[in-house]
């Protein structure tokens, strides 16, 4: 059988004022069209599913869209658990109306699905944080173990008050004990979770730029050694770059997010996974590229004139600009710099000091006039740059006002 793996697409997220919603409506059709073109079989998605606890209603209109038409109307099963960014009570409410289009949608950890079945596949068993289906296509049952995200409270209610010192142990009981059950080699086993995981003894993974941190300390760190051995493959969400934290025959897998959300994704190629499984052998996987979305780029120019040529030369792109100059930008130079491109997020401005001596940056005559007392003081803490006439003219202005 054939598998499709994504996560973390934040559905109604933006970057500072830019709404990713165009972006994100193709990078939808492009996860629908790999999963018709690979004709998969079931589809996971690893929580993340919005930006934030209240979606817009064009954000939750785009998501059930998508899952509707992943679903291809009940033909396939799609399963969707919530991460930190997502309501749990949110993706649990469609629940019921949710399943008569094959789509299965898990917002609490323990969760526990009721048994229901469509034309093309049903669930045969179900417990606390599993499920088991059987598809039309195939001669042998899925099983998978979910865990969406659960934060300090739930935490708390589902793992004790020592979750700090429990948590590893208290998932790898509760996923072992699952497995143990359930999961022999005579169907695929699965597991899906929107957890900080990483391999025990690596270097820790950075969480992405402006993402809602899972970790703090190493208090919410979940180790891979945690996952049962006859699970054959593990689809995570959370962090936004594709790696594989297991092994080739058991891979640990992060699919990415759709497209790049902040610039410390700059560069970075978005994926989805794909997966081929039969029981009691080792999965196969490929990572599919996306290509949707405007590209994130941190620039650092010298110039205002090379600035003015890069930005009209790439004007498909969402940048986060550095220009580094003797002077402070005019308003003429901003107004020029915008004017060449829709998608400047950040400008930073960045003036070369001028290395004034500590003589020379505490000398200020306190008795002069308010005028050259600005200047002098402009000076001594901009590294011995002069204000320039412009500014000068803003500081009269307001101090004759």
């Amino acid at each position: 059988m054939k598998i499709l793996h994504t996560a973390d697409w934040h559905l109604g997220k933006r970057l500072d004022r830019f709404s990713r919603l165009e972006e994100q409506i193709s990078a939808m059709e492009e996860i629908i069209s790999i999963a018709d073109e690979e004709n998969v079989d079931l589809i996971l998605v690893a929580g993340d599913l919005f930006d934030n606890f209240t979606p817009g209603v064009e954000a939750a209109e785009l998501f059930y869209k998508t899952l509707k038409r992943l679903s291809q109307n009940g033909k396939r099963p799609v399963i969707a658990i919530s991460g930190n960014h997502d309501s749990p009570n949110l993706i649990n409410a469609p629940d019921p109306l949710a399943r008569e289009c094959g789509i299965i949608l898990i917002g609490h950890p323990k969760a526990e699905i009721l048994p229901f079945g469509t034309e093309h596949f049903k669930i045969i068993n179900s417990k606390e944080g599993f499920i088991e289906l059987e598809l039309e296509n195939t001669d042998f049952p899925v099983r998978i173990l979910h865990t969406p995200y659960a934060n300090e409270v739930r935490l708390k209610e589902y793992f004790g008050e020592n979750k700090e010192e429990e948590i590893n142990k208290v998932l790898s009981e509760t996923w072992k004990e699952l497995a143990d059950q359930f999961c022999d080699t005579s169907g695929v086993n699965l597991l899906t979770a929107h957890l900080y995981m990483n391999k025990r003894g690596t270097e820790i993974l950075e969480e992405p730029e402006g993402e809602k941190p899972i970790k703090i300390g190493n208090a919410d760190l979940i180790f891979s050694d945690s996952i049962p051995d006859q699970i054959q493959y593990t689809a995570l969400g959370h962090l936004h770059a594709f790696q594989n934290i297991g092994t080739p025959e058991k891979p640990v897998v992060y699919s990415s997010s759709p497209l790049c959300y902040s610039f410390s994704e700059a560069g970075q190629t978005k994926y989805v996974s794909i997966i081929e499984a039969e029981p009691g052998q080792p999965v196969s996987f490929i990572k599919k590229s996306l290509k949707s979305g405007r590209p994130l780029v941190r620039k650092t120019f010298t110039s205002v004139e090379e600035t003015v040529q890069w930005l009209t030369e790439n004007p498909y792109t969402f940048i986060e600009l550095t220009l580094e100059s003797e002077t402070f930008l005019t308003a003429d130079e901003r107004r020029m710099i915008y004017q060449s491109h829709n998608g400047i997020v950040h400008l930073i401005p960045k003036v070369k000091s001028k290395g004034l001596t500590e003589q020379e940056s505490i000398e200020i005559n306190l008795n002069q006039d308010i005028e050259p007392l600005f200047r002098d003081y402009f000076k001594s803490k901009n590294g011995g740059q002069e204000a320039n006439e412009e500014l000068m003219n803003l500081f009269n202005e307001i101090l004759n006002a």
